[in-house]
């Protein structure tokens, strides 16, 4: 059997401040993996883009963007950039989320921690000098039991 090997990919989409932006990035996302033959990512995938655009749409008032690219052997990274440099609680450096659990009964504040549940990795990057932002990420392999 010989194993076909794709060239590594990249795709950038760039979104204004809209709320129908999510929506458009995760089908981007779906159509993306089809076309890589990565399909059975598709769910956690989608999870894992869709609350990664939402939090930049919440948190930001300005534009944001999808990156998607291939990773590890048949595996996606999903990174999201938005003009906002602060890195949440639990994303940073240290990845401690010890303190950042909102309480059982709060609305909102559990999507990064279903990212970092759903994810085989995740990590964040503060832009710097001439940019303006971060980048949160996080990663996805089929078979990763996830």
């Amino acid at each position: 059997m010989n194993a076909t090997v794709s060239p590594p990919w990249t795709y950038t989409l760039q979104l204004p401040h809209d709320p129908r932006a999510p929506g458009i990035g995760r089908a981007t996302l779906r159509a993306v993996l089809e076309t890589y033959g990565l399909g059975e990512l598709t769910p956690t995938a989608e999870l894992l883009a869709g609350e990664l655009l939402n939090n930049a749409h919440c948190h930001t008032d300005g534009p944001y963007a999808l990156r998607l690219r291939s990773s590890t052997p048949e595996g996606i990274r999903v990174a999201v950039w938005d003009s906002n440099p602060e890195i949440p609680p639990g994303f940073g450096e240290d990845g401690r989320d010890d303190d950042c659990r909102p309480p059982e009964t709060a609305e909102g504040g559990r999507g990064l921690h279903i990212v970092r549940a759903c994810a085989d990795s995740w990590g964040s990057y503060s832009l710097g000098t001439g940019h303006v932002g971060k980048l949160l990420w996080a990663e996805v392999t089929p078979g990763s039991g996830r």
